[in-house]
């Protein structure tokens, strides 16, 4: 029976700290929003007229930095794309920075008879989709605050 006792008032002594300590949710999901380099490759190079720095075989990107929630909301764009060279395995890329480099990119795209403009242009969904989006979620959440009246029914008083 002293066993007994000792379990219970052990047990409630647990549930009561339990209940009673604050705790911290560090379990809590947390959704990314900031600005992010995106790098989208725009043309495959092929292996006969590979471009190779520091012993990788590159590709040509479009590199773009936008602000975005949880990495598929766009909201805007914050610096417009420029062309890069891009190794996908490693994550690497290479701006063209230099005037000679911005040569050989521009020859290179003129001796592949690549449009340069079509190479930049960013998809609608980039541009104009996530605020489309945003708006809309925004529109919902005023929507749901805003309160709806009920119909009154008006029926005729009985007679006694």
């Amino acid at each position: 029976m002293n066993k007994l006792k000792f379990l219970g008032k052990a047990l409630f002594v647990g549930i009561a700290l339990m209940l009673f300590v604050p705790q911290i949710a560090q379990a809590r999901a947390k959704i990314p929003i900031g600005t992010r380099d995106v790098i989208d490759i725009v043309y495959n190079i092929p292996e006969s007229d590979s471009i190779i720095i520091d012993g990788k075989h590159v590709n040509l990107a479009r590199m773009h930095k936008e602000f975005n929630i949880a990495y598929i909301l766009p909201i805007w764009v914050t610096e417009e794309p420029q062309l890069v060279l891009y190794d996908a395995p490693t994550e690497t890329y290479y701006e063209m920075t230099t005037p000679q480099s911005q040569a050989f990119l521009k020859e290179y795209i003129k001796e592949k008879k690549l449009d340069e403009s079509d190479l930049l242009k960013l998809g609608f969904y980039t541009r104009y989709g996530g605020k489309a989006v945003l708006v809309i979620l925004i529109g919902f959440l005023i929507w749901g605050q805003i309160p709806s009246r009920k119909k009154e029914d008006k029926a005729e008083p009985t007679k006694l």
